[in-house]
């Protein structure tokens, strides 16, 4: 089907120049580049790899966070969503990632990825049979709780985590480069008019950089010491398959697939006014499983949507296509030049807590706007309220479940797979009522209480006015 071609930003197919494209794709390259270099910097730290596979995880996880997001983009047959969102190598499976790396290394994380690989394929394939069993009140959930849960990253990078500032965690300067930061893409997206109210983000970032620089808290050694060139070789890193890490990694790509239903979800309704359709869906979680799977064989971890970028989508509302397709093609260059992905983690931590708190801020947003898209009965309320309330609870005190097997820890561990379980088995297992129902119930119960008489059934109605009528 060929679309005809605009040049607007607020467009899936809107091609606009590349000068006013190229920092609006920084936005969501910056956003989501150090959720993407921090897994398989802590996958690399658990397993044991040596400095060189540590560059090579660090490297082709950018590789594939921007194929990922091109197969998105640009679909090819039933692959790839067709929607304008950000893939890559996701924080959600670290903890999983952790248990199986210690364990097994990184060859038995690679080889539990192909088959959870499988697994996403195998979701997507059959997502339009089960899709029911996701409606808003779950899907909204997720979202929700993806939102909250990104709360406490935001924080700790404004107060300096991982900072080298020598002054440290949460001191004065840290939070004064985060709240400038913050202060700086607040007054853009609130007060300026036309292109610098898109570009906040990458506005803010730029002040909070200049303002880090100066007072030192700027690190080049990343880029002084990455190579110029990296060449991904198939099987590197070694694939080795063990039936408990299978197991667990099959489960938690199961169970992540509800988050990228919800980071979906909440593109569709956030940055497009619409629900997404059934194509896109399955589409979506195919190319993810793909990308999952082949990553694999050259050393990449498993890829799940950013909810940061979901985030900067339903804040800016630009959706152009080729606006989000130059950030994947700098990810892929990032993937293959280190030296050139090496300078965009030279960004300091309190500038990307200031930048992305905002972001957070509108998945919650949306998250509640996918609730509010279905009936707030009681039966709907119980659900997101029990829901959130032992996702956010877990997360809030990790120690309450150390005592439990590793495998369970896996699972309990992720705020959001908690959530998308729970939202999940209530919508199966409490009956449905609507508000109409519900109010019934209540005239019901209080006729009873007065002691008044059960209300005539519609046969004994249609009696009396009978005799009414004679």
């Amino acid at each position: 089907m060929k679309h005809s071609q605009s040049k607007s930003v607020f467009d899936y197919y809107g091609k606009p120049s590349f000068g006013k494209a190229l920092p609006l794709s920084f936005q969501h390259i910056l956003a989501m580049i150090m959720g993407a270099v921090t897994p398989p910097l802590i996958v690399a730290g658990v397993a044991g790899a040596n400095a060189q596979e540590t560059m090579m995880l660090v490297q082709i996880a950018l590789l594939f966070s921007g194929l990922s997001t091109l197969l998105q983009l640009y679909p090819v047959g039933r692959f790839g969503a067709g929607l304008p969102t950000i893939f890559g190598v996701g924080f959600a499976y670290v903890p999983s990632l952790i248990a199986i790396g210690a364990v097994y290394g990184i060859p038995g994380i690679l080889g539990a990825q192909i088959a959870g690989g499988i697994a996403m394929i195998v979701v997507g394939v059959f997502i339009r049979q089960i899709r029911h069993l996701f409606p808003p009140v779950v899907a909204g959930t997720v979202v929700l709780v993806i939102g909250l849960s990104l709360y406490d990253i935001a924080i700790k990078y404004m107060a300096g985590s991982g900072n080298v500032a020598a002054d440290g965690f949460g001191s004065g300067q840290n939070w004064l480069v985060g709240l400038t930061t913050l202060a700086v893409v607040l007054c853009c997206s609130q007060f300026a008019r036309g292109y610098l109210r898109l570009a906040a983000i990458i506005v803010g970032i730029l002040v909070g950089y200049v303002m880090a620089f100066f007072f030192g808290m700027v690190d080049f050694t990343s880029l002084r010491e990455a190579p110029w060139v990296m060449i991904p070789t198939p099987f590197a890193m070694g694939i080795e398959f063990h039936a408990s890490a299978v197991i667990s990694m099959v489960v938690i790509c199961i169970v992540n697939s509800v988050q990228t239903i919800g980071d979906l979800s909440a593109t569709t309704v956030g940055g497009m006014n619409r629900e997404m359709e059934d194509r896109e869906l399955s589409g979506g979680l195919l190319g993810n499983g793909l990308c999952t799977l082949v990553g694999a064989v050259f050393g990449g971890l498993p890829t799940a949507s950013f909810s940061q970028n979901v985030g900067i989508v339903a804040m800016t509302k630009v959706i152009s296509r080729y606006v989000l397709g130059i950030a994947a093609v700098f990810l892929v260059i990032a993937g293959l030049l280190p030296k050139f992905g090496a300078v965009m983690t030279t960004i300091p931590y309190p500038v990307l807590g200031g930048a992305t708190i905002i972001v957070f801020g509108m998945i919650t947003m949306t998250g509640i706007q996918l609730l509010v898209k279905d009936e707030l009965s009681s039966r709907n309320i119980t659900i997101v309220a029990l829901s959130v309330a032992l996702a956010m609870g877990l997360n809030a005190v990790p120690e309450a479940i150390a005592a439990l097997p590793d495998t369970a820890r896996m699972l309990i561990g992720s705020p959001v797979i908690v959530a998308a379980s729970m939202a999940f088995i209530l919508n199966m297992a409490l009956p449905r009522k609507s508000l109409q129902d519900e109010a019934r119930e209540r005239e019901q119960i209080e006729r009873e209480m007065n002691g008044d008489e059960a209300p005539a059934t519609p046969y004994q109605n249609r009696q009396i006015k009978a005799e009414a009528g004679n």
